[in-house]
């Protein structure tokens, strides 16, 4: 038998690593999905229309502007009965391409089997739902191992509930081996279903609710927590977002509550010192009151 262990986010790689060194029965490759599945549309995106829709959201959540189509002589000649020019074919996201490859494995290996790891968060618990919705076929070979709630040891010695991956001591890892599972039958059209449904919904971001339950929240769930700690003087991004994400059980990321204060700004639901790019590039605080008297980026 091979095996290939399954993360979410890059961060549990290397410490998944680390025990699969410990264990030679756990040895195999640790492959790493990106794509953040609790935040952002979802629509459609078992097509690659739906995946540019979601790369070009996530080029609007960086700031980046997409390039116009370049401009060519003959676009503007008139001939008669001219035909359309073909619609450019949309490549597969970065994912996508994963999910492809370890597809291919799974035909050329019959041995192979797929332990996916996830801890007690959004974009674990989204990114399994996505996964399990493509691997039907492969029913008795794909297994589950969701550190949901349970009690590990920390550096020392102490009992606790990591909610991520990268949070768990490499060694504890080797008890938390003997839960993998098959994922059943059921669960394949259950969790099939329930990741249809998400793409359905299409909401802005997903919350974690307990269990398996994802719950779907508008794009601006955050916005009054973010808008609660600004006053009238500038204050550093990264210090709002910090206060609300200490306040959260499941953090959410950065990226996204950067996204969120830019959006704010732009609605002129706070005002902005320095550049707009990172959380540490700027300040904000609520309309109104003394202007500034320069623009100068805060400190890092």
């Amino acid at each position: 038998m091979s095996l290939k262990h399954i993360v979410f986010g890059e961060p549990a790689v290397a410490v998944l690593k680390e025990a699969i060194g410990m264990d030679e029965k756990m040895e195999g490759e640790v492959l790493s999905f990106e794509d953040d599945l609790s935040v952002g549309p979802l629509f459609i995106l078992d097509t690659k229309e739906g995946q540019a829709g979601r790369q070009q959201w996530w080029q609007q959540m960086q700031g980046v502007t997409p390039a116009p189509a370049p401009v060519t002589p003959d676009m503007f000649e008139e001939t008669e009965n001219q035909e359309p020019a073909p619609e450019p074919e949309l490549e597969h996201s970065a994912d996508e391409e994963r999910f492809l490859a370890l597809k291919a494995m799974l035909k050329e290996d019959p041995e192979l089997e797929i332990w996916i790891w996830a801890g007690q968060n959004a974009r674990d618990v989204a990114g399994y739902y996505w996964l399990v919705s493509k691997l039907y076929d492969y029913a008795g070979r794909i297994h589950i191992i969701y550190l949901n709630n349970l009690p590990f040891l920390n550096e020392k010695g102490a009992v606790f509930y990591p909610t991520h991956l990268h949070q768990i001591l490499p060694k504890e890892f080797l008890k938390a081996k003997k839960l993998a599972r098959p994922i059943s039958l059921a669960e394949y059209e259950l969790d099939g279903d329930e990741w249809h449904r998400m793409m359905n919904e299409n909401a802005g971001l997903r919350l974690l609710e307990g269990g398996k339950k994802l719950k779907g929240e508008p794009a601006t769930f955050y916005d009054k927590d973010l808008l609660q700690q600004t006053g009238k003087d500038f204050i550093k991004a990264w210090r709002v977002a910090g206060q609300v994400t200490g306040k959260l059980k499941y953090p959410v990321m950065d990226q996204f509550l950067t996204w969120r204060l830019k959006e704010l700004v732009k609605e002129g639901k706070l005002e902005s010192r320095g550049e707009l790019k990172t959380l540490r590039d700027f300040e904000v605080k609520q309309p109104g009151g003394e202007p500034a008297a320069a623009e100068t980026a805060p400190e890092s």
